[in-house]
């Protein structure tokens, strides 16, 4: 637990470097793939989210899921879907073969989707290649492009708002 801690001591002052590192994007294509990174720890409507997000448009095909709980069952760890804290060494890089081919992959679109600030969630936030990102606005505002104010529990609310800002901003480019 006290290594946890201090783990995540080093991982937020790392954090705190690299943020003076990100880059500003344009929208500049309709969104075909869209990764997710879902705090299940408290958020559990996981399906009723991506049903959602397929009822506006995506390609539940285009849609990848990547799950963080803080604690994970064997069968969890076995799926490659779920990833815990314990996949961070003390060097801020993951060991997850899964996460880190979340990372690289280049998404349409990024929906980081927790509200409760987690170094590794923000690290993964932060070195996505997600050609554009949109969170919550309760997370470090330098890590999306787009922060729409919502509860997580709201998921029907963060998608609608989600979408009538994506429209806006493909009817302005």
């Amino acid at each position: 637990m006290f290594l946890n801690y201090i783990k995540g001591f080093f991982l937020k002052r790392k954090l705190k470097n690299i943020f003076y590192d990100v880059k500003s994007t344009r929208l500049v294509s309709a969104i075909k793939t869209v990764g997710l990174l879902v705090d299940e720890s408290y958020f559990l409507k996981r399906e009723a989210l991506v049903k959602e997000l397929v009822s506006n448009g995506i390609i539940e095909e285009n849609i990848k899921i990547i799950i963080y709980k803080d604690k994970l069952s064997k069968s969890q760890k076995d799926s490659g879907v779920f990833f815990s804290s314990k996949e961070l060494t003390w060097n801020a890089e993951i060991t997850s073969v899964a996460v880190n081919d979340f990372i690289k992959e280049e998404f349409d679109l990024l929906i980081s989707y927790y509200e409760v600030q987690k170094p590794i969630l923000k690290l993964i936030t932060h070195r996505s290649n997600a050609k554009f990102k949109a969170g919550f606005a309760t997370i470090d505002k330098r890590l999306n492009h787009l922060i729409i104010s919502a509860h997580t529990e709201d998921y029907r609310v963060f998608t609608s708002e989600l979408f009538r800002y994506l429209k806006k901003i493909k009817q302005n480019r």
